[in-house]
């Protein structure tokens, strides 16, 4: 950071409820409703000081449909450093500031309990169909053991996950990360991976919302990306890789978990599946138009369904032509050039 971006920072965190602020966005992602509940304040007084605060690179802010959701900021670079550094510093022993006894934090944790509650009660009106799904292959114990072991043999800064539904691949994940973050469109499966997150306490994960084909992030933005079951609900899956593909960085690598080729038309027609299965060639066509090689692929047999671990990773370097292939391909054009 600058002088002045640690200057703008400092003078943006130097008041009282800016930096109660800071503590509970440290704790969990928050939206303007849940922290004028929490610090008793109005939600226009709320409203500018996360606009400051956000401004000066200690929140980031994520839309959410018609609401907004606050944490501390992620990114390197930003005042993620020191955004972390006062909340650290806060939670040392500061009335009112940052301990977990504290008004404060007795608040946010009825906050989560009444998040979860709804969580909960979405979930038990879903589970069945969840349910049914997950008897057809192999335990999810074995798939994300799979997952750990690959994305565990090398560091991981930063992790998206795309199309996050309940946020268990971030749970599973998320530890091994420097930061992660779930994607999804549904605000009720974000309501349950924020859920999640808030029980595991994962501070370091967020969810986010937003569309695959349209990921709100530039080029180079993640080590690592999964997609976990998403791919047989796209419409168009290689469309969903090849955004998978530019956001991840030199070097970066791309789990991709889905069923091989089956034949259960029922889970097109019950729940809502339009690709019944990929095969090892599609995924790893996808990927090289993106620049993705393949890496590994692990096939997990169940009854009757297969579940496939695909994981490709994009070159450190861009791909030099050698002297000799630039001679062929000279060569070649010379000779359509004969030709024409």
């Amino acid at each position: 950071m600058t002088h002045e971006a640690i200057l703008a920072g400092l003078r943006a965190a130097a008041e009282p409820t800016r930096l109660r602020i800071l503590a509970l966005c440290a704790e969990a992602e928050l939206m303007v409703a849940e922290l004028t509940q929490i610090l008793g304040q109005s939600q226009p007084r709320v409203s500018r000081h996360l606009k400051l605060l956000c401004e000066a690179g200690l929140l980031d802010r994520s839309r959410e449909g018609t609401s907004a959701y606050f944490r501390l900021a992620q990114k390197k670079g930003t005042g993620a450093e020191l955004a972390r550094a006062v909340t650290d510093m806060l939670s040392r022993d500061r009335p009112n500031g940052g301990r977990p006894d504290s008004p404060d934090f007795e608040r946010l944790a009825a906050v989560k309990k009444s998040r979860a509650q709804a969580a909960a009660a979405y979930f038990r009106a879903n589970a069945a169909r969840w349910d049914e799904i997950r008897s057809l292959h192999v335990d999810e114990a074995e798939v994300e053991k799979a997952l750990t072991q690959r994305l565990r043999a090398e560091p991981v800064g930063d992790l998206l996950d795309i199309g996050t539904g309940t946020g268990r691949v971030l749970e599973v994940l998320g530890r091994h990360a420097g930061t992660g973050i779930g994607l999804d469109l549904s605000r009720e499966m974000l309501a349950l991976a924020r859920s999640r997150l808030d029980r595991a306490g994962l501070h370091n994960c967020g969810v986010r919302q937003g569309d695959m084909y349209r990921l709100p992030w530039p080029a180079n933005s993640f080590d690592a990306v999964s997609l976990h079951q998403v791919l047989h609900y796209a419409e168009d899956a290689a469309a969903a890789i090849a955004e998978a593909g530019r956001v991840l960085r030199p070097g970066g690598r791309l789990l991709v978990v889905d069923f091989a080729p089956h034949k259960l038309t029922n889970l097109r027609d019950e729940h809502a599946h339009r690709h019944l299965g990929f095969g090892d060639d599609d995924i790893t066509r996808w990927g090289r138009r993106v620049g993705l090689e393949p890496v590994e692929i692990v096939h997990l047999k169940g009854k009757p369904l297969t579940v496939v671990v695909w994981l490709g990773r994009k070159p450190a370097q861009p791909v030099r032509e050698g002297a000799a292939g630039a001679a062929r391909r000279q060569g070649r054009a010379a000779e359509r050039r004969l030709e024409a």
